[in-house]
């Protein structure tokens, strides 16, 4: 099995479950004591938060440049990074990097697809819901993409505020759930969660659509990547 390098710490939480899913995966694959080789850099999200806001993505890109570079220079060699957002700067990040690289939404579409699925409900921070670099990647799939209709920035502050920090609230669920609804109600048939840490907050139990948890296609997607050609 090849090594897995994962970028995260944005935020920890969500990368505390991907490390759970990526042993959990390789363990379901493999069977009895088996775990994955992983080599994680968890940067400090303080400052590529305030680079989010200010939007100097360049800026973080770079920052991101040398951690992928570091990685492979550790050993890695399949990358993956454990955030929806920061695969704004995918490009840049990935420059000289000489390592295959999974981005999340492309396993997340796959499943989507496979399921039937055709139009779909994106939530997410708002630099995700707003921008195209997200949405295009999954229309480039051939899916159609709804975002809410809703203050995307109560959604955000959501994430950033309570989710990021371990803070799951009720009300801040039917926030969700609310968007979730408006969302089916202009056609979405499934929800993505675009977000690694919404899936703390909403699963299939608490929403009416059928639920994409992007952390969880994502981690199993790496493992599939790092057991490629090599059983």
């Amino acid at each position: 099995m090849k090594t897995i390098g994962l970028i995260g710490g944005m935020s920890w939480e969500s990368s505390a479950h991907y490390y759970r899913i990526l042993n959990q995966e390789t363990a379901r694959r493999l069977g009895g004591l088996h775990s994955a080789p992983v080599i994680m850099h968890s940067v400090d999200f303080a400052p590529i938060a305030e680079m989010q806001s200010a939007g100097n993505w360049d800026a973080a890109g770079r920052q991101l440049n040398a951690v992928a570079q570091g990685l492979v220079r550790a050993g890695a060699e399949v990358l993956g990074l454990a955030t929806n957002t920061m695969h704004v700067v995918s490009d840049i990040m990935l420059e000289e990097v000489d390592a295959p690289f999974i981005h999340i939404a492309d396993p997340t579409a796959e499943a989507l697809l496979g399921d039937g699925y055709d139009t779909v409900g994106l939530l997410g921070t708002r630099f995700t819901m707003e921008m195209d670099f997200y949405k295009q990647r999954l229309v480039g799939h051939g899916l159609n993409v709804v975002v809410p209709e809703v203050d995307h920035t109560n959604l955000n502050g959501i994430i950033y505020d309570e989710l990021c920090k371990g803070i799951v609230r009720e009300e801040s669920r039917r926030t969700y759930q609310v968007a979730i609804d408006r969302m089916a109600a202009n056609g979405a048939q499934a929800v993505i969660l675009g977000c690694t840490e919404i899936g703390m907050l909403i699963d299939d139990a608490t929403s009416t659509l059928p639920t994409y948890d992007t952390t969880d296609l994502h981690a199993r997607a790496l493992v599939g990547a790092a057991l490629k050609d090599t059983r």
